[in-house]
């Protein structure tokens, strides 16, 4: 999720970093933050991201404009189908072929023979096992053979198929004698997505701030300098890995980033546990502010927890499961606990602030996507589903309602303006306007488009991320000043039952 990723990156309590959630501007990681694949490559590294980034669409918040040179995947929190899917890829787009596990890999293991000679940062973040249900026969059927129900079968095959291309990548580096020189890292963002399966007796799952939400395995390999099969005891969390990583390749962290880290190389390299009394915390975003509620505090030994339906505390010893709240029985235990928990929230809190604008006009990035998500509708306009990711806008009945976006323009300019759209043929006539900054531009929905949903190869009904086909609508060209401001779009004539369904307005800067 958004938040781990964020703290991997940057080695920061995600909250620090502006990231709280999973959509709707609060998964972004504020530019100013500098991530690992930014000191790896003032080090002269070079830096590839190959999946889901899911930490900002828009540059300076993608993947290229937080320290990546090459980048293929997707920005977004899903995509919505794993075979054949198109990509982006840095400025651009790809369409591929394949499984997307597969895909991910066959790109990561081009740019690690093309870069073999040189000093390499290479993250991987797939989107397997998430939803939507989707994986090739050979992985789904030996599970639903064995009597699992369809989506724990898909799930399964989506995570052998990931072993399968993590080995594919251990491999290379053997063949390219490269293993010795190369630290690989394994880990997960969380717990299972749901609660049906297997989650080794723990409580709780993904989004959830027990033990079995947020406890993830990391695995370490550096042939000749880490030995194999050693198992640390102690705490490590998401923050540590940049540093890390850091201090392994001899990197030196600057001490203005201010991380929350510990570094784990002396327990990798000596076996070294790391101190009795740590604490890490673990938070998640609720009631659509950040407030205290939920969170927990995790030292070696308990685990205390806060949500709108308890208060409890744990002995993780004893009770791994979470069973029976000792919290009245160990008073001291529980409210040291407690005062870190509170401490540590307001601690990282109290400077947070969330990337309401979304950036435009940038020579790196000259196109800019105004997602419907990102949008305040009014009226009685709505999302097609939870507004959500790929969703987008649906009921617009009232010519009166319109559609706002918050901008920043940073670089004054002529640019182009248009919409996707989708409209059947009974309702095609609408006129339609842009307005930013005291200009406006018309338009009129003249051509129906009203295609089916794109088709997939799911295995079990999915809870969201469906897509369809968009066309463009050409609205024209407005001269943009620099600064903050709001784009409108808004309707004059609504000669149907709708306007139109808006997937997003497109923003391109001409030189």
């Amino acid at each position: 999720m958004p938040p781990t990723r964020a703290s991997v990156l940057t080695g920061r309590e995600h909250i620090r970093t502006g990231t709280i959630n999973v959509s709707n501007n609060f998964e972004i990681i504020r530019s100013e933050e500098v991530t690992v694949a930014e000191l790896f490559k003032e080090n002269g590294y070079a830096t590839a991201l190959f999946g889901k980034w899911h930490n900002g669409e828009h540059y300076p918040y993608n993947p290229n404009g937080q320290g990546f040179d090459e980048f293929v995947g997707f920005c977004a929190g899903h995509i919505g189908n794993y075979f054949d899917a198109v990509l982006e890829h840095n400025a651009g787009t790809i369409q591929t072929e394949g499984f997307i596990t597969d895909v991910l890999t066959d790109k990561a293991l081009e740019w690690i023979e093309d870069k073999k000679d040189d000093s390499f940062f290479c993250y991987i973040p797939y989107n397997a096992p998430h939803t939507p249900y989707q994986v090739p026969d050979s992985y789904y059927d030996k599970y639903k053979a064995r009597g699992l129900d369809v989506r724990t079968a898909t799930l399964y095959g989506m995570v052998e198929n990931l072993d399968d291309n993590i080995g594919r990548l251990l491999k290379r580096l053997d063949d390219l004698e490269l293993a010795e020189n190369t630290i690989a890292l394994f880990l997960t963002d969380n717990g299972p997505q749901t609660s049906d399966r297997y989650n080794a007796g723990m409580k709780g799952w993904k989004t959830r701030v027990d033990e079995g939400g947020v406890r993830v395995p990391l695995f370490v390999k550096w042939p000749g300098q880490i030995k194999p099969r050693t198992v640390i005891d102690g705490l490590a969390a998401h923050i540590d890995l940049m540093p890390t990583v850091a201090d392994l390749c001899g990197i030196t962290i600057p001490d203005t980033l201010q991380l929350d880290e510990l570094s784990l190389k002396d327990s990798l390299l000596k076996g070294e546990t790391a101190p009795d009394d740590r604490i890490i915390f673990a938070h998640r975003f609720f009631g659509g502010k950040l407030q205290l509620r939920s969170g927990a505090a995790r030292s070696k030994r308990y685990r205390y927890v806060l949500t709108n339906q308890e208060e409890t505390f744990f002995d993780l010893i004893n009770d791994p499961g979470q069973k029976k709240d000792i919290s009245k029985a160990n008073p001291e235990q529980f409210e040291s606990h407690r005062t870190a928990y509170r401490q540590w929230f307001e601690d990282v809190s109290k400077n947070w602030e969330i990337v309401s604008l979304i950036p435009c006009g940038y020579s790196e990035f000259p196109i800019t996507h105004l997602h419907a998500v990102q949008s305040k509708p009014s009226g009685e306009i709505k999302f097609h589903g939870r507004g959500f990711h790929h969703d987008w806008i649906i009921n617009w009945v009232d010519p009166k309602d319109d559609i706002k976006w918050n901008i920043d323009v940073v670089e004054s300019g002529r640019y182009r303006v248009a919409i996707k759209y989708t409209c059947p043929e009974k309702d095609i006539g609408s006129k339609i306007r842009i307005s930013v900054g005291g200009k406006s531009l018309t338009a009129t929905v003249d051509k129906a488009y009203d295609p089916d949903l794109f088709p997939n190869r799911d295995r079990a009904p999915r809870s969201g991320e469906i897509e369809k086909p968009w066309a463009t609508l050409e609205v024209g060209h407005l001269n943009l000043k620099k600064g903050v401001d709001t784009l409108t779009l808004s309707a004059d004539h609504m000669p149907g039952s709708q306007v139109m369904e808006v997937r997003e307005v497109i923003l391109e800067r001409i030189e």
